[in-house]
């Protein structure tokens, strides 16, 4: 493999790795600020048990982001030393304001929160989670306007005697329409991530412990409900942003991306909708398609019998503007891609739904008749691929984003292949090697924890000046918000 291949597989696999904690994180930590703070304000244990809870998950989520985002930084030197040197003017400023702001923001209120059991007033402690949490929206958003520009480049201008891009405008990029449209569906998909863990989680414990005490049952039945409210409305956002986003690349930004996300090869008046297209082996056209007449037409333009540019068409046209050569994305990877996100969110409302339906009104799934096995079966398999749906789908998503905007790297301005650093094919596949073994580790680790705590459920969950027992009792927020001045140390306090 060529170092451009290989630098592009490392980048790739550090990314999605990364991304798998970042929307856990953003709405994990806005989900448990909510439910310190219904503690605070009903006086109900069953809250405060469920913040301890879920505040462990997101507190493993939230290191392992931070060492794996470390290496994202890394990067952009070692693999992709001339796209810093061309763009580091326009792309290191949100990043250093990602890093002394948001960061700091979110680091500090958290370890406030973490420490702060028992030495903070209960409002102020979860004013430190709501804070923590903010500065996790912060980070995303300095972050995603970095990469909005890369996918729609403003507020700079290329200096030719210095060979680099200066920033005209900052405001420029952090407002930047591309960032204004992209940022509330990755936001969208946060909460629709954190919202399936949450209710998956709840949803496994009533259904794999049907031993537990009614205080914890009831417990997880509330958060069963937050879960699963906040993943569907997160869901109906996802798609209401998303198609927000989809019309804005289609009609102005990035053609060529929507056209190979539908393997549509010619422009089309009106463009139908691909449900299943089998193209040829080396992408060139297709060979079977199953389509919806007109629809793309109305999802791209917002009219039924809109044109969508083709793929063949707008390589011409791209060929035209930026010389000879090859300015198609991989079709078969963008459209699959695209397909899978889209399909993984479907599913995980599907699963959201059913578990809302089968615990209404305070009930607990009966399991009776002569399939009662497998409807048992099905709704615990539920429960354990509700979580990870939405992070399926969140990096299909990104994979989709940054694929499809190939060959570019910034976008109509510096092509892949010109960004890579002059390195060695032997050096990059040791990183890539080294970096693969080291995340394998980690996610040998994240997994450990994660099934440790989640198996531990709310017995492990000492309450202020209590033994643990009873849902609605003392202990509320008059007590303190921790386990008392003896309790031993744990994970969050």
């Amino acid at each position: 493999m060529s170092v451009l291949d290989l630098s592009r597989w490392q980048f790739g696999i550090t990314t999605v790795y990364h991304f798998l904690f970042v929307p856990i994180t953003i709405g994990l930590g806005f989900l448990v600020a909510g439910f310190e703070t219904a503690w605070i304000r009903t006086g109900h244990e069953r809250w405060l048990r469920l913040t301890r809870f879920y505040g462990k998950l997101f507190l493993i989520n939230f290191a392992l982001g931070i060492v794996t985002g470390i290496v994202q930084e890394f990067q952009f030197g070692m693999n992709w030393s001339a796209y810093s040197r061309l763009v580091g003017n326009i792309f290191g400023a949100p990043l250093a304001i990602e890093a002394l702001l948001a960061f700091f923001l979110e680091s500090t209120f958290l370890g406030l929160w973490i420490f702060g059991w028992d030495r903070l007033p209960p409002r102020l402690h979860a004013a430190c989670m709501w804070t923590a949490a903010t500065g996790t929206l912060l980070s995303a958003y300095f972050i995603l306007a970095a990469n909005a520009w890369m996918q729609h480049p403003v507020g700079s201008r290329y200096n030719a005697a210095t060979g680099q891009d200066n920033l005209t405008s900052f405001a420029a990029v952090l407002f930047n329409p591309a960032q204004l449209a992209g940022f509330p569906h990755v936001v969208a998909g946060c909460f629709m991530t954190a919202g399936s863990l949450v209710a998956g989680v709840a949803l496994w414990q009533l259904l794999r412990r049907p031993g537990i005490p009614a205080d914890h049952a009831l417990a997880f039945r509330h958060a069963l409900k937050a879960g699963a409210v906040t993943a569907i409305a997160g869901a109906v956002a996802v798609v209401i942003t998303g198609d927000a986003q989809g019309k804005l690349f289609t009609q102005h930004y990035q053609p060529m991306k929507m056209a190979a996300a539908e393997a549509l090869y010619h422009t089309s008046t009106p463009a139908p909708f691909s449900l299943l297209t089998i193209g040829s082996l080396n992408g060139s056209h297709p060979v079977f398609e199953i389509t919806l007449p007109r629809l793309l037409s109305f999802l791209g333009t917002g009219n039924w019998s809109g044109t969508v540019q083709g793929i063949d068409n707008l390589q011409s046209q791209y060929a035209a503007a930026y010389g000879p050569g090859s300015y198609i994305p991989v079709v078969p990877v963008t459209y699959w891609s695209f397909r899978l996100m889209i399909g993984m969110g479907m599913l995980a409302v599907l699963i959201a739904v059913v578990a809302l339906w089968v615990t209404r009104r305070g009930r607990t799934p009966a399991f009776t008749g002569k399939r009662a096995g497998l409807w048992r079966t099905s709704l615990v398999a539920g429960a354990v691929v509700l979580p990870l749906l939405p992070l399926i789908g969140n990096s299909m998503g990104w994979i989709m984003t940054e694929m499809g905007r190939q060959p570019w790297l910034v976008y109509g301005q510096l092509k892949t292949a010109d960004g890579v650093s002059a390195n060695s094919a032997g050096e990059v596949l040791a990183s890539l090697v080294v970096f693969t073994l080291l995340y394998g580790a980690l996610a040998v680790i994240e997994g450990g924890l994660m099934l440790k705590y989640i198996k531990g459920g709310l017995a492990g969950e000492p309450l202020p000046g209590a033994d643990g027992d009873g849902d609605d009792g003392g202990g509320g927020p008059g007590a303190g918000s921790g386990g008392g001045a003896d309790a031993p140390m744990e994970l969050v306090y």
